[in-house]
């Protein structure tokens, strides 16, 4: 099969008809064998009654639905797991994204060598103050954390090799950083096309500034297992070691200024009566704690079933 078209949707009855009337279009055109995958995310408006009448006059149609709203990295793992195509491609549900552009982001992949393309949204038709500015600000962020240069890194529109979906797990709220966790697993080769935005059609949007706010604390989430995860001790050891090191090199300096005081007949204050011991005091402590808690981490992490998890290319 050469398409799976991966849509996850919530509350979008009245923009499916012409959705897959458009996916059927632009695959017969191009004469490419496809399947769609609807996954509803506890629509309450209908939209499940339209994809099971699709399903029931188009075997190349399926629809996962769940009983609650749990998210749209929820949805594209379990479509994940169900695509079959060569190249697996997604998409948002409220007609924002082209199906128009699929085939040209698959030749990307088949004739360019890329293991992932990103849809780029160059021209957003969104409102400039509560999408636009957040966005882009966004997009900077992600870029200098990830060192994935996308313009868009959570455009909907997204076509990747099967390997691909294949070999990563999205949880939480991570498909925001997809492009990352497939870079992380080895996939190297991300590109990006501008694709073209439409405003939307019907319905109102779904995502709320809050979400900008959530992905910001989601990347670094990432950017720690993905550097941290199973080397926990790297980060929370040698954090430790520093605290205890400069707490310790301040008790010394209160302890030495003081007897060089009590030496010279200088008059001198009383250890604790300075705040700066009680200072150094916190910093010794914390900096056992950082240390235990990394000692602890490595533990779990060397515990865990995940340990030798590793992402194999080729064997001879």
């Amino acid at each position: 099969m050469d398409i799976s078209a991966v849509i996850p949707l919530l509350n979008e009855k009245e923009s499916l008809p012409e959705l897959r009337s458009r996916i059927d279009k632009t695959m017969a055109a191009e004469g490419l064998s496809y399947e769609i995958i609807f996954i509803d995310d506890g629509s309450t408006d209908g939209s499940w009654d339209v994809i099971a009448d699709f399903a029931k006059a188009d075997p190349r149609i399926h629809g996962i639905r769940f009983r609650r709203n749990y998210g749209k990295s929820a949805a594209l793992y379990c479509g994940f797991e169900r695509a079959q195509g060569d190249i697996v491609v997604t998409m948002d549900a409220d007609l924002q994204d082209a199906p128009e552009e699929i085939p040209a982001m698959r030749r990307m992949i088949l004739d360019e060598g890329y293991d992932l393309v990103s849809g780029w949204k160059k021209h957003r038709k969104d409102n400039a103050l509560t999408k636009n500015l957040p966005s882009k600000l966004y997009n900077a962020t992600a870029r200098r954390v990830t060192g994935i240069k996308l313009h868009d890194m959570n455009c909907g529109l997204k076509a990747y090799r099967k390997e691909v979906i294949k070999s990563i797990e999205v949880y939480g709220e991570m498909h925001r950083y997809i492009p990352y966790l497939a870079k992380n697993a080895g996939y190297t080769k991300i590109g990006e096309m501008p694709v073209h935005h439409e405003k939307r059609k019907y319905g109102k949007s779904k995502f709320g500034m809050n979400r900008f706010v959530n992905g910001v604390l989601d990347l670094q989430s990432l950017w720690f297992l993905s550097s941290f995860g199973k080397k926990p001790m790297h980060f929370f050891g040698t954090s430790g070691l520093l605290m205890f090191l400069i707490g310790f090199v301040m008790t010394v300096w209160i302890i030495v200024a003081k007897l060089v005081h009590q030496a010279n007949g200088v008059r001198f204050r009383a250890v604790t009566d300075q705040p700066l011991f009680y200072l150094a005091l916190l910093t010794l402590v914390l900096g056992v704690m950082l240390f235990l808690a990394g000692f602890i981490g490595e533990m779990i992490a060397r515990s865990s079933a995940e340990r030798n998890n590793y992402n194999i290319k080729e064997e001879l």
